[in-house]
């Protein structure tokens, strides 16, 4: 999946000149927590979070405190340079950026100029789409041996079931690296029929495990 897929493309910006004061503002009002800082051609110079202008504003507990910091333009408290990415990214690679970089928010850019922004919200509602949990399923895993063309002889158990496959997914089986892990999630909330199907043909499900199930 790409970026532009998901990106949101109404993006909320602020100038340098402009003050914590109306970053502030603008976080209450659009209920966001990221706003990217742009020149005069939408080129991004820095990008500043909710937590950003919280901690620069006056706390409520302090006696001597002045508006006039509230006043500072964005520029004083806005994080530069700023990780983007591009529309033809992928999502993963974003996801991977969010992880090693701990952040939660990249700006998207095409020719240097603002086009989008991705937010780790929109990495979850993704992660949503692409598992296939927004939808009525039941989730099989099922242990197989890490060799070429082991996926699609898993699937042709499925497929002699008739079964619509919402998503799959593959990850390594931790104890021996020999095995990998694949989870398939069907449209049906009956799994029983497939999963004695997967044992028939000597494969061993993980899950679901239910009581009276041999594994």
């Amino acid at each position: 999946m790409l970026v532009e897929e998901v990106m949101k493309t109404e993006v909320i910006t602020l100038t340098p000149e402009d003050t914590i004061e109306t970053a502030l503002k603008l976080l209450h009002e659009h209920h966001i927590r990221h706003l990217p800082i742009v020149d005069k051609e939408r080129r991004v110079i820095g990008i500043v979070s909710d937590r950003d202008v919280r901690d620069a504003s006056p706390s409520i507990f302090e006696k001597d405190t002045s508006p006039e910091e509230l006043r500072n333009p964005i520029e004083s408290i806005m994080t530069s340079p700023v990780t983007t990415v591009h529309p033809l990214d992928f999502v993963e690679e974003v996801a991977s950026i969010f992880y090693e970089q701990e952040i939660a928010c990249v700006p998207v850019t095409r020719n240097d100029i603002l086009v989008g922004i991705i937010t780790e919200k929109d990495m979850l509602d993704t992660l949503i789409q692409l598992t296939g949990t927004h939808v009525q399923s039941s989730q099989i895993e099922v242990k197989v041996i890490n060799k070429p063309g082991i996926l699609p002889q898993v699937t042709q158990v499925f497929g002699k079931r008739k079964v619509n496959i919402s998503s799959v997914l593959i990850y390594p089986y931790k104890p021996d690296p020999k095995y990998k892990i694949i989870v398939v999630r069907i449209q049906t909330m009956n799994p029983l029929p497939t999963i004695e199907d997967l044992k028939t043909a000597g494969y061993e499900v993980l899950w679901p495990k239910m009581p009276g199930m041999p594994s």
